[in-house]
C-alpha cells in the first residue's frame, strides 16, 4: 500500500492550525451575522447545528467543524494572489452550502448525532430541519450574489444541484443490488468532489485568475473531495465515536453501500460472499453482527482498498495544482484531508 501522502516540507501542525483559524475568523463574523438575519426560531437552530450553543441558546465549549471549506477559498485565494475583501462572503457561503448539507443528510440518514450532539431533527424534529436547511442554502446564495460576482454564483448553484444529484443516487444504491467501485467514485464526486471543487474555483475566480487557472483550482478540489469522501467512509465503520462525535457501526447497521463496503462485495472472495449474505439479510444488525462484518470487510480487502483510493487522489489532486502558484497551504489542506481522524 502507498504511503499516506505527506505535509510540504516545513509545514507543523500549528501552521496548519493557524490555516483553519484564519478561515474561522474570516468566515464565522459573516456566518454569525448572516444567521442572526434569519427570521426565529432559525437562529437558534442554526447556531446549535453550528456548535455554537445549547439548544437553549447558552454558548457552548467549542464543537464546530473545521471550516475546510472556507480554508480552501482562502487558501485558493492566496495561491492566486490574493482577492477583495468580498473573499470572505464567498467563504462563508461555502460553509453556509455544506451545513445545510449536513442538515439534510442527517434527516435522510436518520442520524441522531452531529460531532457528539444530538442532531436538529432529533432536537426540533425533521420539518423544521428541512426548512431550516432550506433557509441557509437561500442565504448563501444571497452572499455571492451580494458581492456581485455573477460566475460565483452560477458555480455556486450548480454545486448544489450537482451534490442533490449525487445524494440522490447514494439514496438509490440503498434500493439497489449491488454497484460497482465506479459508480461510488462517480456518485462520490458529485456528492461531496463538486462543492470542494467550486470553493476552490471560487477562491481562484475572485483573484481574477484566468479561467485555465479556475479550472485547475476546481480540478484540485474536486479530487480532494474525493479523498475526503472515501475517507469519511473509513471512518464511518473503524473511526473513534469518541473523536468522529458519531456512533460506529451506524453505517454498517442500515447496510449503507460505502466504499470499504462496495469494494469488498466486488471482491470475488470467501470474506465478500459472506458479507453480501449479511447484507441480504432483512434482519437488524446487532453488536456482535456489526463487528462481524467490520472484519469480513477487512477480509475482504476494504479498508486496504479505500486507503489506497484515498491517497491516490490526494495524489491527482496536487498534480492538478497549476505550476507557479503558491501552493503551499493548498498542499497543507491536502494533507489534513489524507490524515483526519473526523
Amino acid at each position: 500500500m502507498m504511503q499516506p501522502a505527506q505535509a510540504p516540507p516545513g509545514t507543523s501542525d500549528s501552521a496548519i492550525d493557524r490555516i483553519l483559524a484564519r478561515a474561522r475568523v474570516a468566515s464565522e463574523p459573516v456566518l454569525r451575522e448572516t444567521v442572526m438575519a434569519m427570521p426565529d426560531p432559525f437562529p437558534l437552530m442554526a447556531g446549535y447545528h453550528a456548535g455554537w450553543w445549547d439548544a437553549d441558546g447558552e454558548p457552548t465549549p467549542d464543537s464546530a467543524g473545521k471550516y475546510l471549506r472556507p480554508a480552501l477559498v482562502l487558501a485558493t485565494a492566496t495561491a492566486c494572489g490574493g482577492a477583495s475583501a468580498d473573499i470572505g462572503s464567498a467563504a462563508a457561503a461555502v460553509e453556509l452550502i455544506h451545513e445545510f448539507s449536513l442538515l439534510h443528510d442527517d434527516v435522510i440518514d436518520g442520524d441522531t448525532l452531529r460531532r457528539g450532539r444530538p442532531t436538529v431533527w432529533r432536537v426540533w424534529g425533521k420539518p423544521s430541519a428541512v426548512l431550516l436547511g432550506d433557509a441557509m442554502h437561500s442565504t448563501a446564495i444571497q452572499l455571492v450574489a451580494q458581492t456581485r460576482k455573477w460566475e460565483a454564483v452560477t458555480r455556486l448553484t450548480g454545486a448544489v444541484v450537482e451534490l442533490s444529484r449525487g445524494q440522490q443516487e447514494d439514496c438509490d444504491f440503498e434500493t439497489r443490488g449491488s454497484i460497482g467501485v465506479d459508480q461510488y467514485i462517480r456518485m462520490a464526486m458529485a456528492k461531496t468532489g463538486a462543492l470542494m471543487g467550486c470553493s476552490c474555483a471560487l477562491g481562484a475566480l475572485y483573484t481574477e485568475s484566468r479561467r485555465i487557472t479556475v479550472s485547475a483550482m476546481e480540478r484540485f478540489g474536486r479530487e480532494l473531495g474525493l479523498a475526503f469522501q472515501f475517507i469519511d467512509d473509513k471512518l464511518g465503520i473503524w473511526g473513534d465515536p469518541a473523536v468522529t462525535g458519531k456512533p460506529v457501526g451506524s453505517d454498517l447497521a442500515r447496510h449503507k453501500l460505502s466504499l470499504p463496503v462496495v469494494a469488498a462485495l466486488t471482491s470475488n472472495t470467501d470474506a465478500g460472499a459472506r458479507l453480501a449474505e449479511m447484507y441480504d439479510s432483512p434482519s437488524p444488525m446487532t453488536s456482535e453482527d456489526i463487528a462481524r462484518a467490520t472484519r469480513l470487510i477487512e477480509q475482504a480487502g476494504g479498508l486496504r482498498t479505500v486507503e489506497t483510493l484515498a491517497d491516490q487522489r490526494v495524489r491527482s489532486a496536487l498534480t492538478a495544482l497549476p505550476d507557479g502558484a503558491k501552493t503551499r497551504e493548498l498542499a497543507a489542506l491536502a494533507h489534513v484531508v489524507s490524515n483526519r481522524n473526523r
